[in-house]
């Protein structure tokens, strides 16, 4: 029987708020048995940004990043919240190893090609893209691995990766070796049936409900994305995606999405 392996992904909501990141932290550190963690980047990219006369630039919620944004972004994800982070969960209890992508060469991604939008420096992940090995060589030896949204390409250029991606191609490459949970953190107990009531999270979600969701609109905007990416990965070997608040991840209210 396989152990039980969780991968987290928070995003910058918890990363942004000092009271928020310390309670995520001490949730975290009483999660029990091998886990990863995943962390996107927050406002304070953005913020930097326009301190250094840079104006952001976003198409659909994604980061258009051209070489003076990398630099920032790298800095900003790998450097300034990748080691705050690390070193929260140190104070809680958690032996935390910051990477990014390119250290130990875990995720390699190749450049977006240029369609309708150039995106510049941003990754995407194919087929065999993450080191599965050196992970488990890491969770092995108890270390828990904290993964930012900076990948590479093997041929020494520095990449901008959607952490949800990140999150969910990690789990699936973990999938052979270990029964894994992905664990989605947001800002709600989970997905709502009625987005004006926030105590009426649908427990558990399959393939046939969601699609059902979906045309009702009761799922609707960017939700829609990152549950497309969750049923993926369960088709792809994933045990289990839970959409949960990202204080409460020690707590029963959640939505738990499955094969069927």
């Amino acid at each position: 029987m396989k152990e039980v392996l969780k991968v987290f992904k928070i995003g910058g909501g918890v990363l942004d708020d000092e009271a928020q990141l310390q309670r995520f932290v001490q949730e975290f550190g009483r999660v029990q048995g091998r886990k990863v963690l995943v962390h996107g980047g927050g406002k304070g990219a953005s913020q930097m940004l326009k301190d250094l006369g840079i104006e952001p630039q976003m198409v659909q919620g994604r980061r258009i990043t051209d070489a003076a944004t990398l630099d920032v972004v790298t800095m900003f994800y790998a450097g300034k919240t990748n080691k705050q982070l690390v070193a929260a969960l140190q104070a809680a209890g958690t032996n935390a190893l910051g990477l990014s992508g390119a250290d130990g060469n875990v995720i390699r991604a190749v450049k977006r090609p240029v369609k309708d939008i150039d995106y510049g420096f941003v990754g995407d992940l194919p087929e065999n893209s993450v080191n599965a090995t050196l992970l488990s060589t890491l969770l092995e030896t108890g270390l828990t691995p904290v993964l930012c949204a900076i990948t590479h390409d093997g041929h020494g250029q520095l990449l901008n990766t959607n952490a949800d991606t990140i999150a969910s191609t990690v789990a699936r490459a973990l999938a052979a070796a270990y029964e894994v949970e992905l664990h989605f953190c947001f800002e709600k107990d989970g997905v709502l049936g009625d987005l004006n009531d926030e105590s009426s999270v649908i427990p558990q979600i399959g393939p046939e409900q969601y699609q059902q969701l979906k045309t009702e609109g009761v799922i609707a905007a960017g939700m829609i994305p990152k549950l497309d990416n969750a049923f993926a990965a369960l088709e792809a070997g994933v045990e289990k995606v839970v959409i949960e608040h990202a204080l409460k991840i020690n707590a029963p209210v959640k939505t738990v999405l499955c094969r069927s």
